[in-house]
């Protein structure tokens, strides 16, 4: 009967040590997994094992591993949040996989994705016609997202997939699919209160209309 509870209050303490784990890690630990949360969580759920099957060993000793892994997780978070860059590095870039009705096949091959794949997920959005579809773009979680043709239609101008500032930082490519260039898009921020690119959080372009905001200031 000892036992019993001694393996049963084990595993209270360690479904609760989880919980606080994950909830220090933030929402998007479950909400939208990439490959590095991914790992971590499999990780994390791999100790626990471990945990529970091995009750002659001390607990705090078998439970510090899963303590360091989260604070990897949440120090890589921290710096992810000051960092495009840093961003782009640990979760990857979205990828366009359709552009303006045209699937680009040479970033499906750099991105291992078949048409299989694209099908698939395309199905799972209720679209069985490639054709209805303007732009679809692979985020870094593996999910697609996408742009149907009729929501196009709904205005002169496509809505474009991408931001053309984060964090202060000009995005290229993004820029290039509405046509313009760095100074035209600097001359927009100077319209909109002289702004400075280290002042943006995030900009966008949709439907001919700039969208921005400002970073807060911190005290």
């Amino acid at each position: 009967m000892e036992d019993y509870l001694s393996s049963g209050l084990r595993t209270l303490f360690v479904y609760l040590f989880i919980l606080l784990l994950f909830r220090l890690m933030g929402k998007r630990e479950v909400g939208e997994l990439s490959i590095l949360d991914l790992v971590v969580s499999i990780m994390i759920g791999d100790i626990a094992v471990l945990v529970l099957e091995e009750n002659d060993k001390p607990f705090l000793k078998t439970i510090f591993p899963m303590f360091v892994l989260a604070m990897v997780q949440i120090m890589l978070a921290f710096f992810s949040l000051k960092s495009v860059k840093f961003r782009y590095l640990m979760d990857g870039r979205p990828q366009i996989i359709i552009n303006q009705g045209k699937i680009d096949e040479k970033v499906m091959r750099s991105q291992r994705y078949n048409f299989n794949d694209l099908l698939t997920q395309l199905r799972e959005q209720g679209i069985s016609d490639l054709n209805e579809v303007q732009f679809a773009i692979l985020e870094s979680s593996g999910k697609l997202s996408v742009i149907r043709k009729s929501q196009g239609k709904k205005s002169k101008t496509i809505e474009t997939p991408y931001p053309l500032v984060i964090d202060g930082q000009i995005q290229e490519k993004n820029l290039a699919y509405i046509g313009k260039d760095k100074y035209w898009l600097l001359h927009q921020l100077k319209k909109h209160g002289n702004l400075k690119l280290n002042e943006v959080s995030i900009c966008g372009f949709i439907n001919g209309q700039i969208y921005i905001d400002k970073k807060e200031i911190q005290k």
